[in-house]
């Protein structure tokens, strides 16, 4: 049986404090680390709730960035207007994270600090060029994603905000593991002011920029220019669901799709 002490942080400060102890984890919604318990994957001596700090929660507009609080849910983020309008994209791929429950308890900052290498927001924060914010600094989203379920952040330290870059164009698509509703491959694909971005995840040990199919877009935004890319298989993964072949050929072909998709 596993046992730990619980405290909902009544402040960032305290939140922080707390979780630079022995073995304590932070909980947002809980939705891998809670299940990650139960199969004995994790035996944290303590648990710090930061659902009660409403400074995390909120998405705003500043200027041509869409701030969302690192405590906001997907179900909150796929509802909002400010996300609809500003980068309908990011709204998408938060509306079919998971199922209902998911989306309703999982949280922004959950899912990145986690880096499940299948999850679907390190595609969007890495493909538009994302800066997450923490207690203690910024990262941007090329430096913030290092391998599996590994970040750059430090022990102890707290996603308060993720900083969106709002892009001329942006588009996703995703192939399901239809179990788990994780992304068997996922691309996102953004026109941006510094270029065209391009992000895959669950096709390898992490999230990574498809650099080709970037340079592909960038000489010609079209479907059409993505089905002239070929992707090396070599560090993908296989498994029961899909070989690394498999998925090297899913990549531009979902990069095409969400090109074609975007409004």
């Amino acid at each position: 049986m596993t046992t730990f002490t619980y405290t909902q942080a009544a402040s960032l400060s305290e939140a922080g404090a707390l979780a630079a102890g022995s073995d304590a984890k932070l909980i947002a919604g809980g939705q891998s680390l809670l299940g990650a318990i139960k199969l004995g994957l994790a035996a944290p001596e303590a648990l710090i709730d930061l659902s009660g700090l409403a400074d995390l929660k909120g998405i705003r507009l500043a200027g041509v960035h869409l701030v969302i609080g690192a405590m906001t849910t997907h179900a909150a983020v796929a509802a909002s207007k400010e996300v609809q309008q500003a980068i309908p994209a990011l709204a998408d791929l938060a509306g079919r994270i998971g199922d209902r429950q998911v989306r309703n308890r999982g949280t922004l900052g959950g899912s990145l600090a986690n880096n499940d290498p299948a999850a679907c927001y390190p595609a969007a924060v890495l493909g538009l060029g994302a800066t997450i914010y923490t207690d203690r600094r910024s990262i941007s989203a090329d430096d913030f994603f290092l391998g599996l379920f590994e970040t750059a952040l430090q022990p102890g330290e707290i996603i308060t905000s993720v900083s969106f870059p709002v892009p001329t164009k942006a588009g996703w698509q995703k192939f399901k593991q239809p179990a788990s509703r994780f992304s068997l491959v996922g691309v996102f694909v953004a026109q941006t002011a510094a270029g065209v971005r391009v992000a895959v995840t669950g096709a390898g040990a992490g999230v990574f920029r498809a650099m080709a199919l970037e340079a592909a877009l960038d000489a010609h935004w079209s479907q059409a220019a993505t089905m002239a890319v070929r992707i090396s298989p070599a560090k993908l993964s296989s498994d029961l669901h899909g070989s690394a072949d498999y998925r090297a050929a899913l990549i531009p072909v979902l990069a095409g799709r969400a090109v074609a998709a975007c409004p």
